[in-house]
This record gives C-alpha cells, sequence and structure tokens, in this order.
C-alpha cells in the first residue's frame, strides 16, 4: 500500500540524515502517516518530526526540513510541504495516480486486496441463535456483521471458515419440543395446554405439518420418545428455515456446527480432563466449578448438582475444539451485547486449558429498532412477540438490509427505518452507491452504441480535478480493507462506499466520458471500467450485488 511506502522513503530520508551529521544517532521510532483531516493539506501527513524532538534536541520544524531534504525521489510523490507545528504534508503525484487506473484494470476483481493476513487461520463464529424459531433481525444483525467481517478478512489475506454453532444441547431445545409436542397435540384435536415458551403462530403452523404428516402416531407412544422426536423434528424444521433465511440475506455458512456434537465425539470429556490434570477444577455443594484466576470472574459451574453440563460447559469444549482440536490461529465470535458478562469466563477457559486467550476475540453488538417514518414496527401475529429476518427483506430487499445494519459500529444501538431503506432516490444510501454501478453500467452501454471502446486508451490524458479526485477515492479501498480487519470494524465499508459514490457521481457530472475525442472518450472509459471494478469490489465485501440497471 501507498501508506507503507511512504512510511519506508520517510525512515530512508531519517536515516540518511542521520549519516550525514544533518540529525543525531538514535534508534528509528514508529512512523505514522495517516490522512490529514483537511484534504487541503495534503493526501498524507506524518508528525514523526514532533516525536523525534526530544531525540534530536531540535525543534520539530527544524528536524521536518532535515528529514524532507533528504527524501528519496519517487514516481508516486508529487509534493512535500512542512507546516507548523512540525507535521511533513505529502501529496501524491497527479501522473502517478491516474497510472493507478491500468493497476486497478488489470487487477480487477482482486483490488482491494491486502495480504495483511498472511494466511493466517481463522474462524468467524456468527448468528449462532438458539434454534428454537425463525432468524429475528436482532440476530440478522450479527449475521450482517459477522459475514462482511469474514468478507474483509478472507480480503485481507486470512484463511477464512464462516461457522454457525448450533445449541442443540439442553433447556431451550427441551421446551421446544415440549411446545411442539402440545401445537402438534392441539391440532389434532387433544386438550393440551398452550406451552409456556414459543408461542408464536410459527409453531402452531408446523404442528399442524407434523400432525398431517405423522397422524396420530405420537399420540399412542410413551410420552418420553414422542417429547423426543418432536423435539429432533422441529429443531431439523428450524434448522431448515435458518438455512433458507440466511441464504436470503446471501450468507453460505462453511459447517454448522452442532453442540452435542461436543458430547458425542468425546471433545468435552477431553477437554475436562485437561482442566482436571490443571488443577483448574474445583467441587462444592455437589457442582463441579471451574477455578478462576483473574479476581474479576468469579467461579463458574461446570457441571450441575444433578450431573448435567452446563451452557459454559459447553463454552469450553467448543473454545478447545476451536483452537487445540481444528488448529484455528484465531477465533471471533459475534454475540449480542446481552452476553457481555460471558466474554471474560470464555477468555479465562481458554486460559485454564493452557490456550492462548488471545486467540479468541469476541465483538459484541447492540439491538436494533425498526421503525417506519421513525414510527416503531408492529411486532408481527406469527413470530410472536418479534419481527422476522425474512419479513423484512421480503419488503426493502437483502442489499438494503445488509448495507441498512452495517451502518453503526457494532457497539452502537441502531434504527432500521424501512421507509428510508425502500426509497429509490439518493436519499437512501443503498440506492445511491448501487445507482454508480448501474449508471457506469450505462456508459458502456451508450459507448457500445457509439462505437466508442476503452481500448489503447492513455490515462495520461486523466488531468481533470474530478477525475484526479476519483482515483484518489478509488485507491482507498486497499486502506479501508486493512483498516477495517485490524479494527473488526465493517461499518466503515459503507462510509467509503458512500464516499465512492460521491467522487463518481461528481466526475459523471463534470466530465463527459463519451464525446468526439476519441482519445479522451477512451482514456475516461479506462477511468469509468475501473470505478466500476472498484465499486464492485466493495459492494461485494458488502455482500450486495453490482446491479447493471436500476
Amino acid at each position: 500500500m501507498i501508506r507503507q511506502q511512504l512510511v519506508e522513503l520517510i525512515a530512508t530520508a531519517i536515516q540518511t540524515a542521520q549519516q550525514q551529521g544533518d540529525l543525531p544517532a538514535f534508534d528509528l521510532p514508529e512512523i505514522v502517516v495517516e490522512r490529514p483531516k483537511d484534504p487541503a493539506h495534503g493526501d498524507f501527513a506524518t508528525p514523526v518530526a514532533m516525536g523525534l524532538a526530544r531525540l534530536a534536541r531540535m525543534a520539530p520544524l527544524q528536524i521536518a526540513q532535515k528529514i524532507i531534504a533528504h527524501l528519496p525521489s519517487a514516481d508516486y510523490l508529487g509534493g512535500v510541504a512542512v507546516a507548523p507545528p512540525g507535521f511533513i504534508n505529502l501529496r501524491l503525484a497527479e501522473s502517478w495516480l491516474a497510472q493507478q487506473v491500468e493497476t486497478i484494470l488489470a487487477e480487477g476483481d482482486a483490488f482491494g486486496r491486502v495480504n495483511l493476513g498472511r494466511q493466517k487461520k481463522v474462524q468467524v463464529e456468527y448468528i449462532s441463535a438458539n434454534p428454537t424459531g425463525p432468524l429475528v433481525v436482532g440476530s440478522g444483525r450479527n449475521a450482517v456483521l459477522g459475514d462482511t467481517l469474514a468478507n474483509v478478512l478472507a480480503a485481507a489475506g486470512y484463511t477464512v471458515q464462516r461457522e454457525y454453532y448450533v445449541n442443540d444441547v439442553g433447556t431451550q431445545v427441551d421446551n421446544l419440543g415440549k411446545a411442539m409436542f402440545a401445537r402438534y397435540a392441539q391440532a389434532l384435536g387433544q386438550n393440551e395446554p398452550d406451552p409456556d415458551e414459543y408461542q408464536g403462530e410459527y409453531l402452531v403452523e408446523m404442528g399442524r405439518e407434523a400432525a398431517q404428516q405423522f397422524g396420530d402416531k405420537y399420540l399412542r407412544v410413551d410420552r418420553a420418545e414422542a417429547l423426543t422426536f418432536m423435539r429432533q423434528h422441529a429443531l431439523d424444521a428450524i434448522l431448515a428455515s435458518l438455512k433458507e433465511d440466511t441464504a436470503l440475506i446471501g450468507i453460505q455458512f462453511d459447517r454448522w456446527f452442532s453442540e452435542q456434537s461436543l458430547y458425542d465425539n468425546g471433545t468435552y470429556d477431553l477437554a475436562f480432563a485437561k482442566l482436571k490434570a490443571k488443577n483448574m477444577v474445583t467441587e462444592r455443594d455437589g457442582a463441579i466449578w471451574l477455578k478462576s484466576e483473574d479476581e474479576e470472574d468469579k467461579e463458574n459451574v461446570i457441571v450441575r448438582s444433578d450431573g448435567r453440563p452446563t451452557y459454559f460447559a459447553s463454552d469450553i469444549a467448543y473454545v478447545w475444539d476451536k483452537l487445540a482440536g481444528r488448529g484455528f490461529e484465531w477465533a471471533i465470535y459475534v454475540w449480542g451485547a446481552d452476553h457481555h458478562g460471558h466474554v471474560k469466563r470464555v477468555k479465562n477457559a481458554a486460559r485454564a486449558l493452557g490456550l492462548d486467550p488471545d486467540k479468541v476475540t469476541i465483538i459484541l453488538y447492540q439491538l436494533v429498532t425498526i421503525t417506519r417514518d421513525g414510527v416503531p414496527v408492529r411486532q408481527a401475529k406469527r413470530t410472536g412477540n418479534f419481527t422476522t429476518v425474512r419479513e423484512v427483506v421480503e419488503e426493502i430487499g437483502p442489499d438494503a438490509f445488509r448495507f441498512m445494519l452495517l451502518t453503526r459500529s457494532a457497539d452502537s444501538a441502531m434504527e432500521l427505518d424501512l421507509a428510508l431503506a425502500a426509497k429509490q432516490s439518493n436519499e437512501n444510501p443503498v440506492f445511491y452507491v448501487q445507482y454508480g454501478h448501474a449508471r457506469i453500467a450505462s456508459i458502456f452501454r451508450k459507448a457500445q452504441e457509439e462505437g466508442a471502446a476503452m481500448a489503447g486508451g492513455d490515462v495520461s490524458l486523466l488531468t481533470h480535478p474530478a477525475e484526479i479526485t476519483l482515483v484518489r477515492e478509488m485507491l482507498r479501498l486497499r486502506e479501508i480493507v486493512a483498516h477495517t480487519a485490524e479494527n473488526l470494524a465493517p461499518h466503515h465499508l459503507t462510509y467509503y462506499a458512500q464516499d465512492l459514490a460521491t467522487a463518481f457521481h461528481a466526475f459523471y457530472r463534470d466530465c463527459r466520458v463519451v464525446s468526439e475525442d476519441a482519445a479522451l472518450t477512451a482514456a475516461r472509459l479506462k477511468l469509468v471500467k475501473a470505478a466500476q471494478i472498484t465499486l464492485a469490489n466493495t459492494l461485494r465485501l458488502m455482500g450486495m450485488s453490482a446491479p447493471e440497471r436500476m
């Protein structure tokens, strides 16, 4: 990336100044190069001279002047200036910027990728909602955050696996089985009381379907056998529905991981044995507890007094399976903010197992409020007291759903306004970004009609300020991918996408692409094609389509 090239250029200048006696000897500090808040100051700036004042025993402005005096020449550097109290402002050469159009065209779908991860094996586990009902909008935010993050990490050079952890053990699915049996029996005319949990209409429908499929077979068997069957039947049906819902928003998991498998394949027993061997468990009040070496984290029950493992027992076995069993070098979990109390205990469990807790990262996200023109949306009857992903996507489409749920950082509560998401105007950021891509497609259709083509185009003809601004914006994609991956903050993509679309729309306004000037037309068609590639790659990172017409 150009930022790293500038860092190396400045490091070379400092070392040359030291060798020639213009700066005293000292160990090179970390050199920070960043984009200035005011673009008028340049493309990049560094405060390195201010950080060197104590080491060099000189005024920062004086140090900055000595550094720029020794800067090696570089074809990408167009201008350098010093600004109080000691910033070095760097401007990229416009001729070099224009040539980057050819680079973007050559890289195509790979443009924007960076080798930050160096193929490090990372797992992103997301959604993982209890499989006891339809996918709700709160989990939809989880889905979009996790899936986009997985896309970005892959683009940043990591080897990524996407996983859904299926909670098919414990009280929740047992209660699902009871509720399923109640709705099945009611559908057959039995006087079965309504279930205490899972009262949505979706389970009533599943009960009717089961009655049609099985008749009264499970009224004539032992109740325990009937409950076991109905539990699995409901679980299978809801998992099938969840797979449909995730596919609806463009999500495909590499693995749907069963919690039960941790017990069936011996992973839990192995992890428990590791803890015992490390003297990390204790028995008290008939239960088994995990000891804690963290003063801020209390001891937690692993096995209840009746012998049943807790959810935490599964968490312990699961983190062992991820890091030790399957060898992931980094395990990322995406959880709702209501799980914040579990973060420390999972990391402490990893430490107790002898694993590196820094290999575990847990992203917490806040809830989503659904509104229409600012008015809260009434909850849907079919699902009881929540709004499903499917209902919202059927109204606004998967692209708007994904984009809107990405527009805030995970730790910020957010409002999804259905009316705004459905608007076909520039007021809607989804429309604004995608319309940029569709507009480019229309330009190429017009060029074809008029016999214009980009072949042989000379990008050195791209000198208009709007053209150079557009190239500058396109080149930011690599930085955005790296920054998003480093900070696990996929919301940055939505802002970048809007900035890129703005730069393109301004270029379109100020520069006629297909004109009587064949040479300029060819050059601008190359620029437009590079913009199309960059927009499409950005949309793809967000899991969105790049429409040809709108």
